[in-house]
């Protein structure tokens, strides 16, 4: 994997957080994260072009996941959006209505997490 690519998480659960900034640092990811979407969505605007892909949860307060996903596509065509949602189906519809990259259950291995990131990464590269 190329070193250095730069990652935003957004969930409302700090163990979250800390699991997934932890095990994305190990393997060479540039990692920011946000425990809201306005947050998140602040640390977008201050460093628009940095980032290559949003993990966002779906099910937040104040802003969705699905909020995201929609103004993130919208502001910033270029990022990638994985959604992840552990409250079945009707958020995944959602998110994927909203133009999400990837929606994925809860709970996720990281390692796969890992893969699937890189494969879309790599997808998004192979077009440019």
């Amino acid at each position: 994997m190329k070193k250095g690519y730069k990652v935003l998480i957004i969930d409302d659960s700090e163990e979250i957080l800390r699991a997934y900034k932890k095990f994305f640092r190990k393997k060479n990811y540039i990692v920011s994260t946000a425990s809201n979407g306005l947050d998140g969505l602040k640390i977008l605007e201050a460093e628009p072009c940095d980032y290559d892909l949003v993990i966002t949860d779906i099910v937040m307060p104040n802003i969705s996941g699905v909020g995201i996903i929609s103004i993130v596509k919208k502001k910033f065509p270029d990022i990638l959006i994985i959604a992840i949602t552990g409250w079945g189906e009707h958020p995944e519809m959602l998110a994927s209505e909203a133009e999400a990259d990837l929606v994925l259950d809860k709970p996720i291995d990281l390692s796969e997490l890992d893969k699937l990131i890189i494969n879309l990464l790599e997808s998004k590269k192979k077009l440019l």
